[in-house]
């Protein structure tokens, strides 16, 4: 073991040791609990060796975990409280300090290092059969042919490793189908964490018991509002899937998460009150909000959200994050959270997609590659064509509520695959660029008129590469 392996083990040590004392020593007495957090945090600072604008984002959480009656520390106490201690420990060790603090300075050294992106994540599909047929789903014309085998999945983290990133989410197709390789993936790689985008059906006892004993997987459930909004795309019966899931997860103290396509026909459903409180007292403390996307040839354009339902959307999610609102969930927008992430996060930036047929894909929306895993390093990939056309194009527009260069920006995603020759990676029924792009033109220009007027209300003239925030506007939601 060299030098370098050595200091990262002495750390690692150091560091569970912090994490399971403060576990241990949490009580219900407020004081005690600040104490701890703060504890944990300072300990965070030596590791990371924090300065300048990350010293100031630190300060501030410093400050605010020192305040009991903070709504996001009430909502952390919920979460240690509900969780099972082991699980827990597992997961702050690996999420904590190999992802946030060790891996996020390894990355930012190792970009300026290679002059390209390094994400923080990354995203891949263990395969694409899925043993269900969801409305507008491009999965549902790849087939089932498709799949990574276990040394490509391990290939992909430990490659990703040496770059720094320990986080890794799957997709499909349905990945628990490949239940048994990717709990061998855990078990080999157990300083990473990782998230399956899942539909339920796969999860049962004993795949929640053997998630307790891994500490370092957990699941974003797909669901859809109702037994009716969500049966009426995903078919009948997958809400009740949905429900016996959540109710194993919630039972074995396993953290978990929601997926969520809103289209044009489920967004009031998918973000009413009544909705965000079920789920949540089902145990789901996060959500990912994803637009619809009108991807592959058998998309339904009709299913986008129109301009005020995606104005209202933006409201929506930023009341239910304000101090204004008690729901014990955090819901993020994939597509309208981008001021938070300084525009569009993929090509590597934050993090890219690598299809079941080993096709390295800067989005998991955009289906267009000009590398595969086969032939070249994860470094190689981040350096392709492809990647540094993102890298050198981001963000791809001043206003971050326009942030994909497929659905808000259509021209750039026809200018960057005729500038690199990115082929399309759909082998069983195949997009053209513009085929693609034409379905976002007209919704492109109407959305842009809505988002300039929404961006200039709220933010002062950008001179600068990078978002300016300013505060949000919050409209209260009945339902």
């Amino acid at each position: 073991m060299g030098t370098n392996n050595l200091a990262h083990a002495a750390q690692r040590k150091i560091f569970s040791a912090e994490i399971n004392k403060f576990i241990r020593n949490l009580n219900n007495n407020p004081k005690a609990r600040t104490n701890s957090y703060l504890r944990l945090a300072n300990v965070g600072e030596k590791f990371w060796g924090t300065k300048g604008a990350d010293k100031e984002k630190l300060e501030r959480a410093k400050k605010a975990l020192a305040d009991p009656n903070n709504r996001w520390v009430k909502y952390i106490n919920k979460v240690i409280d509900e969780t099972n201690p082991d699980y827990l420990s597992k997961m702050t060790l690996n999420l904590g300090y190999e992802a946030f603090f060790r891996g996020t300075k390894k990355i930012r050294k190792n970009r300026k290092k290679y002059g390209c992106n390094v994400p923080w994540l990354i995203l891949f599909d263990p395969t694409m059969a899925c043993n269900m047929h969801c409305i507008g789903c491009w999965s549902g014309t790849y087939g089932h042919k498709a799949n990574l085998t276990f040394e490509d999945m391990d290939k992909i983290v430990t490659e990703g490793k040496e770059l720094g990133v320990y986080l890794y989410m799957m997709t499909g197709g349905e990945p628990m189908v490949r239940k048994a390789d990717i709990i061998k993936l855990c078990e080999k790689h157990n300083d990473c964490f990782f998230a399956a985008y899942s539909n339920s059906t796969l999860i049962d006892e004993e795949l929640c018991k053997k998630v307790v004993e891994l500490g370092n997987l957990t699941f974003m459930l797909s669901i859809e509002g109702t037994p009716e909004t969500n049966d009426a795309r995903r078919g009948d019966g997958h809400y009740e899937a949905v429900m016996k899931a959540m109710d194993l997860l919630k039972k074995y103290g396993i953290i978990y998460g929601t997926s969520i396509c809103y289209t044009r026909d489920n967004i009031e459903a998918v973000t009413s009150d009544e909705f965000l409180r079920f789920i949540s007292e089902k145990g789901a403390r996060f959500g990912f909000y994803f637009h619809y996307m009108p991807v592959g040839n058998n998309a339904v354009p009709e299913l986008m959200p129109t301009v005020e339902q995606r104005k209202n959307m933006i409201e929506r999610i930023r009341f239910v994050r304000s101090n204004e609102s008690d729901i014990e969930f955090f819901p993020m927008d994939f597509q309208n959270d981008g001021e938070y992430v300084g525009g569009c996060i993929a090509g590597g930036r934050n993090y890219f997609h690598i299809n079941s047929n080993g096709d390295a894909e800067p989005c998991v929306f955009i289906h267009f590659s000009d590398s595969n895993i086969h032939e070249k390093s994860i470094l190689e990939i981040l350096q392709s064509p492809l990647f540094m056309a993102y890298h050198d194009g981001q963000p791809f527009n001043k206003n971050h509520l326009r942030p994909c260069p497929m659905l808000e920006n259509p021209e750039k995603l026809r200018g960057i695959v005729a500038a690199t020759g990115a082929k399309q990676t759909n082998m069983e029924s195949p997009e053209s660029v513009d085929h693609l792009c034409s379905k976002a033109d007209t919704y492109a220009r109407d959305w842009g008129k809505a988002a300039d007027e929404i961006w200039e209300s709220q933010h002062s003239v950008q001179t600068h590469k990078h978002s300016v925030k300013a505060p949000s506007r919050h409209i209260k939601h009945t339902s």
